[in-house]
């Protein structure tokens, strides 16, 4: 057994968590070196990373774990420790090698920022508390790292908490996704209540719902199922909570690629993976799964057709690509959804960092005022289109062996499945053609002058899409119907060819071919001369529909929102009538009976005497009233 390298896995948090320490003690005096510092340690996680991804690779690799006792309460002993296997392996190297991409390119895009080194400071606390999440051996250790992932997440998509907009954003990305770690933390005293001996590590867990023994009768495990699947709802936004991702395009750039590709999106899908056995426990738990992953992809691919925010439109596709992952796990192939985790990690950050790279060009994201950007910056439209290409399936780029497991996974679960997965490649090929022509295609758009200026954006910035769109190339390979070796490493079961799958891949091969071509003949050669944007609406209402993304966030607002801010006015009117009127009301009967005694208590010998004399004249009335 090989753990020379695993059993030193938990320094891989503690790199970056010693980065936020130091850069947190000594903000003022590191403002120039304190990027270095998180850069050095994100480098140290990623070497270890792979490291032990290398040792792990194969025969003679078993799973590593250690820990200590944590908290002894009564009979009950909970741990804390860690656990590698080869699904933590996996998503060690992805978050650390997508962070150490982000804290490199974010020395040009932070550049002149005054709070640069606070931001590598939460760019650190957030990888080392996904780091930490990923290696939890139990499910208390990854709630709470998932907690601090949901806080690191607040703290970067307000971190220019001048405007408005980002405050906004920060907030309903912090209290939307609370709802789904209510569900998640129900599941977790759950399990604490029906699991023997009120084990919580993933072992543990393995060997009561893999042994289909019965321990947990099967409504208590699709309950459980279903909690740990809201949780994964909110954080992986998935519908209905999938409302706060797009808004939280008003972080920096970098903090929308960390968030997208490896972070806090990631941990929705591995909560599930992680506690598969669970799942396939409860059919029921299962079918939701598919069914809401499989409707989440096709309304946010929908929704990202009409959006102008060159990041929104990117936004909503990570939402759709998620659902694709939530509908291999719930067609039965956790395999396939952690091998898309795995492709998308790496041309969604591709994608994330080069629209940074013309936002930090033009200082705009609207699609509108872009346009002709390919002349002046290649490497960016070069790399910026091989992760097109890679998001809309084209064969043989890593986007189309991982959607193309996806869909074989939903058409041997379901038809339905299958059609909504391929109606959604070729929307997503649609909307992602029209993102690159507005930006790169055919002629500016918005101010002449400020995109005559337009240049390259430094190497600091342009080598990082460098890598990420040779892995967006090449990362696919590990896993094709014809030899699948990820899939076989994850699992530990040989898996044999699906050369059966042929026609699942022709099929998804024409839906991205088709939807290029759609988006060519509608924005690119089907555009108005020096618009380009396309000028034609057909169904203006069904345009409008999209544009305000379903309505839903004004569905919220009336459902919820006004609701609770009512009851909010609500409560502040009898707190302050009934419950400061009733402390008002004691504090002046105090002061009233103060000011009795004041006079009463005044020093004059008269005054008591005059009193004495009242007092001995009531008492003798009383005497006499009670003998007659």
């Amino acid at each position: 057994m090989r753990t020379v390298f695993s059993q030193y896995a938990w320094l891989a948090p503690l790199f970056p968590l010693a980065a936020f320490v130091v850069l947190t003690e000594l903000n003022r005096s590191l403002k120039r070196t304190g990027a270095f510092i998180a850069i050095v340690a994100s480098l140290a996680s990623l070497a270890l990373s792979l490291l032990i991804a290398f040792e792990r690779i194969g025969t003679g690799a078993e799973d590593y774990s250690g820990g200590f006792a944590w908290l002894t309460i009564g009979s009950v002993t909970l741990s804390a420790g860690f656990e590698v296997t080869n699904l933590t392996a996996l998503m060690l190297v992805i978050v650390s090698l997508v962070a150490f991409l982000v804290n490199l390119y974010s020395l040009g895009y932070m550049r002149d920022d005054e709070r640069k080194s606070v931001f590598y400071a939460y760019l650190s606390l957030f990888a080392c508390s996904m780091l930490g999440l990923v290696l939890a051996d139990n499910l208390l250790l990854l709630y709470i790292g998932w907690e601090l992932v949901g806080v690191c997440s607040f703290l970067l998509i307000g971190f220019w908490f001048h405007k408005p907009e980002a405050r906004a954003a920060a907030k309903k990305a912090f209290i939307v996704t609370r709802v789904g770690d209510l569900g998640l933390l129900i599941a977790i005293l759950l399990l604490f209540r029906y699991m023997p001996g009120h084990a919580l590590d993933f072992v543990s867990l393995h060997n009561v719902f893999d042994s289909q023994a019965g321990v947990i009768s099967t409504s208590i495990t699709t309950a459980i199922a279903l909690l740990l699947f809201l949780g994964a709802v909110g954080k992986s936004g998935q519908f209905p909570l999938h409302v706060w991702l797009p808004d939280a395009m008003e972080g920096p750039t970098p903090v929308s690629a960390l968030i997208h590709a490896a972070t806090m999106v990631a941990a929705g899908v591995f909560l599930v993976a992680r506690t598969y056995d669970i799942f396939e426990a409860s059919a029921v738990a299962l079918d939701t799964v598919a069914y809401i992953g499989a409707f989440t992809a096709l309304l946010a691919a929908t929704a990202a057709l009409k959006q102008n925010d060159i990041k929104r439109v990117l936004a909503y596709s990570t939402v759709s690509q998620l659902g694709y992952m939530m509908l291999a796990l719930g067609s039965g192939s956790w395999t396939a959804a952690v091998f898309h985790l795995f492709t998308h990690a790496f041309f969604k950050a591709l994608l994330f960092l080069g629209a940074g790279n013309v936002i930090h060009a033009l200082h705009t994201q609207d699609l509108r005022q872009m346009g002709g950007l390919g002349r002046r910056m290649k490497t960016t439209a070069w790399t910026f289109g091989a992760g097109v290409l890679a998001l809309s399936g084209v064969p043989p780029l890593a986007g189309f062996w991982s959607k193309d497991a996806v869909l074989a996974a939903a058409f041997e679960r379901h038809p339905l499945l299958f059609a909504a997965g391929i109606v959604t490649a070729c929307f997503t090929a649609l909307y992602m053609a029209r993102l690159f022509i507005l930006a790169f295609w055919g002629r500016p758009r918005g101010d002449a002058a400020l995109a005559a200026r337009a240049k390259e954006a430094p190497a600091v910035m342009t080598a990082p899409l460098l890598v990420l769109a040779a892995l967006s190339v090449a990362a696919g390979f590990v896993q094709t119907p014809f030899g699948s070796w990820l899939g076989a490493w994850l699992s530990g079961e040989a898996i044999p060819e699906q050369a059966e799958s042929v026609p699942v891949m022709a099929a998804s091969a024409a839906a991205g071919l088709l939807g290029l071509y759609l988006g060519w003949l509608l924005y690119g050669k089907g555009a108005p001369k020096g618009g380009g944007a396309g000028q034609t609406r057909p169904w203006p209402w069904l345009v409008r529909l999209i544009e305000r993304e379903y309505y839903l966030n004004e569905a919220y607002g009336y459902l919820f929102v006004k609701p609770l801010q009512g009851l909010g006015r609500a409560l502040r009117l009898f707190d302050g009538a009934v419950v400061g009127g009733a402390g008002r009301l004691a504090a002046g009967a105090v002061q009233a009976l103060g000011r009795l005694n004041s006079r009463l208590l005044s020093g004059q010998l008269q005054t008591y005497g005059l009193a004495a004399v009242i007092a001995a004249v009531v008492l003798m009335l009383a005497i006499a009233g009670r003998r007659f």
